[in-house]
């Protein structure tokens, strides 16, 4: 690694004479991670450098890699955080802080406490009530209306450590699992800004532990195995959609299933109608506006996009009235 010295220099109005430039290094990905390296470029603090994937599905550059090195940043692959030898490098950058956002690595221990003042990740999720893999994913499927973020420093055990800050917001019905992840990083990185001005400012940064008696910790499996059951209420059907709708990006829980005269299809966009529904769970009926409704085990809800013949298809060109459809991998009924 490589300190970028053109950071050196303090913007005026950024910071008082007391406050000293940090050294921090950027462990991330995706949207969250360009936003947090552009904003921390234009600020006081020195990037020492970014691990992040070089490459993208498809061949393509990495989206942070390429921004980082257009900022001048030294860049690396992310999979160098489970080797324990960069530990040696960071302390010969004097590392401050290290800053983990949306990299699903997991950062060897002698890593993790090199930094000066420590490693902190940046949770899509309240700790220590989601604490894991996919939480924005488990909280819309447990139909949750209030969610949050956590800063927290990193520690051995997953997601165990101290809280070094938490914002919380509303879960609304419009919310997918791709709104409500873009919801915690525009709530989250005000917390990675705070946590800088507190430790250049003071020297410290202040944290609360978590109480791991509340911990609710979630792997990888998908509930149900992605199957959806139609003879459960409406908005538990809404819920599951939802939780799995990354659209138009790939979803760790890929699609909400069902099948359709014995083939499988996914179950991408829905609504909630508050139609009492009284025909056999899963039955498709007349359209609605744009959407097909399709009768739960109390009401009907709307859908409106499904991926059919490996492709994305509006409903309407999918479902017709008096279809039915199941869950279950071998169609036998509801899973």
């Amino acid at each position: 690694m490589k300190a970028d010295t053109s950071q050196t220099a303090m913007p005026p109005g950024t910071a008082s004479s007391a406050t000293r430039a940090l050294n921090v290094l950027v462990v991330g990905e995706e949207s969250a991670g360009m936003e947090l390296v552009r904003t921390l470029a234009r600020g006081p603090h020195r990037i020492v450098g970014v691990l992040t994937s070089s490459e993208i599905p498809g061949g393509k550059i990495g989206s942070l890699w390429g921004a980082a090195q257009k900022l001048g940043l030294a860049t690396l692959p992310a999979k160098r955080v489970k080797d324990p030898t960069l530990a040696d490098d960071i302390r010969a950058q004097q590392v401050d802080v290290l800053l983990n956002v949306h990299s699903l690595y997991i950062i060897n221990r002698d890593v993790l406490a090199a930094p000066r003042l420590g490693s902190f990740n940046l949770h899509p999720g309240p700790l220590p009530h989601y604490a894991g893999l996919n939480c924005v994913s488990w909280a819309l499927y447990h139909g949750e209306s209030c969610y949050g973020v956590t800063l927290h420093k990193m520690e051995p055990e997953i997601d165990a450590g101290a809280i070094a800050g938490q914002a919380l917001f509303d879960i609304e019905d419009k919310d997918t699992a791709l709104t409500l992840t873009l919801k915690c990083v525009k709530a989250g990185l005000p917390l990675i800004h705070e946590l800088l001005r507190s430790a250049a400012e003071t020297g410290a940064i202040p944290m609360q532990p978590q109480d791991l008696t509340e911990r609710r910790y979630y792997g990888k499996d998908v509930p149900e195995g992605g199957w959806l059951d139609w003879s459960r209420s409406a908005r538990a059907v809404f819920n599951f959609i939802r939780a799995c709708d990354y659209f138009p990006f790939r979803s760790p829980w890929g699609h909400a299933k069902a099948r359709l005269a014995g083939e499988e299809i996914g179950i991408l966009k829905a609504a909630l109608l508050g139609q009492p529904a009284d025909e056999t769970p899963g039955t498709v009926g007349a359209r609605f506006g744009e959407a097909v409704r399709v009768a739960c085990g109390d009401e009907w809800i709307g859908v409106t996009k499904v991926f059919s013949g490996g492709k994305y298809r509006d409903a309407v060109e999918v479902l017709q009235p008096g279809m039915q459809l199941e869950g279950g991998p071998e169609g036998r009924g509801s899973a």
